[in-house]
């Protein structure tokens, strides 16, 4: 049994930080500074770049967008509770489309 926790920091938060740092370097952003916004080593944004963490299949249009808004707002400086916002609301969307049910997350 996997409980919604463990999904999340096994699953759901290395893909989203792949999706986030992939989007913040097509923005002109070097590795490190990408890892720098995402609180991360360069060495694992390189490892989410070359695909070695963080993929998974299932990539929706509305967890798409989520990525978008999110690498904008990071780009422009998002606060720590902007981020947590973010990966959380990303998160969710992972949740429910792999598992067909709500997340249980609790904010």
């Amino acid at each position: 049994m996997i409980f919604p926790c463990e999904r999340a920091v096994w699953y759901n938060l290395p893909q989203i930080r792949a999706d986030i740092a992939s989007g913040l370097v097509k923005t002109g952003m070097t590795q490190s500074q990408a890892a720098k916004k995402l609180g991360v080593t360069p060495a694992a944004v390189s490892q989410y770049l070359n695909k070695k963490r963080g993929q998974q299949t299932v990539k929706s249009k509305s967890y798409l967008e989520e990525i978008r808004v999110a690498v904008e707002k990071i780009s422009n400086g998002a606060s720590a509770e902007e981020l947590k916002d973010i990966v959380c609301n990303c998160c969710q969307i992972i949740t429910e489309e792999t598992t067909g049910e709500e997340s249980e997350c609790k904010d």
